[in-house]
Parts: structure tokens; C-alpha cells; sequence
């Protein structure tokens, strides 16, 4: 496979909307000026000023480093829009979900405000939803892995941190496996502390508690029941993930080299030459280009800031 020629900090995310390529952004700009846009997608270009895929083209080691992974930022801490890789569009930007027409945003489960990390996905993973988990007896959820990063630092959606796993979670949401990484970004000033379980229990207690619950109870104001998890909602340590993501990893090799069933998923990308899906340049600038504009600008339901009170 072939790699990207750039290092930690060489992916930049590049807007598209309204005809325009923004760069520099600190944050998603909808979610902090209380606008939304249907439509906004966010591109990832690397040092070369290449356009790329989040989802196929950022490598998932970290300089090939089997304790470092990059991380690509999906949902800045304590914001609410759910934005995901679009692991279904050409070059698989980032953009806020919808449902039924609306776009999706997370619930405020009291004492929590959105979401309680830096919340985005390990770059060249794939839960595979035609492989059963052998230790939960789900199959995937269709998408890269998730990762929760709980480091102090605010991320921007778009970008790409190196992460070290601490624990993983294994969420059941629905029946599917979704599995959930808990690490911190190597910039964090109390990085070098944290190798296991126990350091998150030293250094942030509460942490761990906190993510589970809310993972069991973020969408019950949605109508939905509480979420489950396999090992009784145990996280598991530090070797466990690394194993859970290199598993992941093989299962998106097989995705990526058109091995295996993969749906809708779109494949498309400019790094992995020896890959079915391999494109140019120039297809990946024509994709950009032909890309929706966002659209009209409306302000956030104001739902979206209401605080739900569980009991729990």
C-alpha cells in the first residue's frame, strides 16, 4: 500500500459550500455561530495539497508507531451536531447526519453538554457487519471505529491527532457492534501519564463512569431505549483495544482491496495504488467540485440546548 509522503499536523480540513474552499477553521462554524447549513461538507487536503479521503488515504498508524494511531476529529468537544465520515460519498467528507430531512444533533443529558470528549473515528478501520465478533456475537456497525479522545485539548472537526488507546468499550447499539476506544491525544501536556485503565482512574476520575453512562442513556430522549454493552459495560485495557483495532484494520484491508461484500460504502481514494478504487488528482478535484452547495443558513433548533433530566 502506498503511503501518505506528509507528517502529524499535514491534513487540513477544507470546506465546501457555496462555491468556495475555506481553510483555517478553528471548529465547525455552524455549530458556534448557533447556524446550521445542510449540506457543509468538510474535505481533507494533506501537505501536498492533495485532496483525500479521511476515511481510506490517512494512515492509520501514527510514523509506524503500534501504539500511536491518528485520529481523525469528527465532533469537537461539548458540541452536538453529529458529524460523521460519509463513508457512503466519493472521498468520504465530513458532514452532520440527517434524519428524515433534519439534520441530527445529540441530546444534553444532564450534567453532560454534547459530547463529553473530542469524538471522531481511527482512520483505515471497518467494523465489518458480515463478521460476528467473537467475543460479543454482533457484527459490525458499517463504519471506521470510534475513538474518544480525553485529552484536555478543544479539536476542530476535521482534524488529525495522534492518539494513544487506553481502554475500549464495547457498545451494542441495536444489535450491532460499535465499538468505542478510549485514548488521548500525544499533544496532551499529561500524555506521557496515561498507559493504561487504572491512569485514567488516577489522573481523570469519573471519566470512565461518565462515558459509560452516557453511552447508555444518549438517545433514550430520542425515544430509544438504553443502550447495551458486552462484558456488563467492563473497559477493557489497553492490549485488548490495540487487538480490537488491528482487527478492525485487517477487516478494512480486505474492504479496501475489494476482498469483501461492502455495500454502498464508497472506496474511492488517491494514496492506495494497488486498490480497485485508486483515483487521480484530478477525479478527487472534479469530486470536490461537483460537490452541493450548503445551502440556506437557519439557526439551531433551539432544542438542541435544552438540558433532559433522566434520574439516572
Amino acid at each position: 500500500m502506498a503511503g501518505l509522503s506528509c507528517s502529524l499536523g499535514a491534513w487540513f480540513p477544507r470546506r465546501r459550500g457555496l462555491g468556495l474552499l475555506l481553510g483555517g477553521l478553528s471548529g465547525r462554524r455552524g455549530a458556534r455561530s448557533g447556524c446550521e447549513r445542510r449540506e457543509e461538507r468538510v474535505y481533507l487536503k494533506d501537505a501536498t495539497g492533495r485532496y483525500i479521503s479521511p476515511f481510506h488515504d490517512v494512515p492509520l498508524y501514527a510514523v509506524n508507531d503500534q501504539v500511536l494511531f491518528n485520529m481523525v476529529v469528527e465532533v469537537p468537544r461539548w458540541t452536538n451536531a453529529k458529524m460523521e465520515i460519509a463513508t457512503k460519498d466519493p472521498l468520504n467528507p465530513i458532514k452532520q447526519d440527517m434524519k428524515k430531512g433534519n439534520l441530527r444533533y445529540v441530546t444534553n443529558i444532564f450534567p453532560y453538554k454534547g459530547y463529553i470528549w473530542n469524538y471522531g473515528a481511527l482512520p483505515q478501520t471497518w467494523e465489518d457487519p458480515h463478521h460476528k465478533d467473537k467475543t460479543t456475537n454482533c457484527c459490525g456497525d458499517n463504519d471506521p471505529i470510534d475513538v474518544c479522545d480525553i485529552g484536555s485539548k478543544l479539536c476542530s472537526c476535521g482534524e488529525v491527532i495522534q492518539v494513544k488507546p487506553l481502554a475500549a468499550l464495547a457498545l451494542i447499539d441495536e444489535g450491532e457492534m460499535d465499538w468505542k476506544i478510549i485514548a488521548i491525544n500525544k499533544e496532551d501536556p499529561d500524555s506521557d501519564k496515561f498507559n493504561n485503565i487504572d491512569d485514567i482512574r488516577k489522573y481523570r476520575p469519573g471519566y470512565l463512569e461518565a462515558t459509560l453512562n452516557w453511552f447508555r442513556l444518549y438517545k433514550i430522549p430520542d425515544g430509544k431505549p438504553e443502550n447495551q454493552f458486552g462484558f456488563n459495560g467492563e473497559f477493557k485495557d489497553q492490549a485488548f483495544a490495540i487487538d480490537v483495532i488491528k482487527s478492525t484494520h485487517e477487516s478494512w484491508q480486505s474492504l479496501i482491496h475489494n476482498k469483501t461484500e461492502r455495500g454502498e460504502i464508497n472506496c474511492k481514494n488517491v494514496s492506495i495504488t494497488d486498490s480497485p478504487f485508486h483515483c487521480s488528482q484530478e477525479e478527487a478535484e472534479a469530486i470536490v467540485r461537483s460537490a452541493p452547495a450548503c445551502g440556506e443558513v437557519k439557526s439551531i433548533p433551539e432544542e438542541v440546548n435544552k438540558w433532559h433530566f433522566l434520574g439516572k
